[in-house]
């Protein structure tokens, strides 16, 4: 299934090669930017795609695979998801894997994990680890979302939080953009203006920004609320290209 995804994603790539490209590293989505092209950085969301097998990372990796998220929000071989109730932490294989990603240079993202597996990658990884699309349990309190503490742990690893659009996330009543951006300035106020991103997941249900053609309106809603040309770049996307650097090169 997973290699089917990557065919597809490939074949998507190569016909529309006049836009876009496969990135592999942070200096190739520089160039790409410089050069008026989209860029896009391979990840994989749940690490049951590898089958627990110890050699398909490397294969992935070689095919553009930069990032993988540990879990989805059931249990998987690595570790139990959000969901899981009194579940345990990261497995063997989950200890084998965020070795083995550290060393090829692949991305841990911790979304979708619960707190005790949180805690065990946050303490295995070596590099720094992201959670690429959550909120804040502050907030909005859903089980898929970080709490305070662990915005302040991601911060002190060097990482980075992507604040995602999915209304469910961002609120328990009415999602709207003035929730969103209380969930960017919540976690910039813990994290750190260094540490926040974005992190849509259009195709999970981040609907709340209908696409990518809205993204400004986000960069309006932040001007106004104080945050000045310096930060709004780091939030838009400078936080993002400096952990791809550390971790990936």
């Amino acid at each position: 299934y997973g290699m089917d995804a990557i065919g597809y994603f490939m074949s998507e790539i190569k016909s529309n090669n006049n836009f876009i490209k496969i990135a592999r590293s942070a200096s190739e989505l520089t160039v790409a930017k410089k050069s008026g092209l989209f860029s896009a950085l391979l990840a994989i969301e749940n690490s049951d795609a590898f089958e627990r097998s110890p050699y398909i990372l490397q294969l992935m990796y070689e095919l553009g695979v930069r990032s993988v998220t540990l879990t989805h929000s059931t249990r998987s071989h690595a570790a139990d998801g959000c969901e899981v109730l009194n579940g345990g932490g990261l497995t063997y294989y989950g200890h084998q894997l965020i070795e083995q990603m550290n060393d090829l240079g692949i991305i841990v993202d911790i979304s979708h994990i619960n707190e005790v597996g949180f805690w065990d990658a946050i303490e295995k990884s070596q590099h720094p680890v992201v959670g690429t699309h959550n909120c804040c349990r502050a907030l909005c309190d859903h089980p898929r979302n970080l709490t305070d503490k662990q915005l302040k742990a991601i911060a002190e690893n060097g990482g980075i939080i992507g604040i995602t659009f999915v209304p469910s996330f961002v609120s328990s009543d009415r999602a709207n953009l003035d929730s969103l951006l209380n969930h960017i300035e919540h976690a910039v106020r813990v994290a750190g203006i260094d540490h926040v991103g974005l992190g849509s997941d259009f195709d999970g249900g981040g609907d709340l920004i209908t696409d990518a053609t809205k993204l400004p309106e986000i960069t309006i809603g932040l001007a106004a609320r104080g945050f000045d040309e310096k930060e709004l770049k780091k939030l838009l996307g400078l936080n993002w290209l400096r952990v791809i650097q550390d971790v990936i090169g």
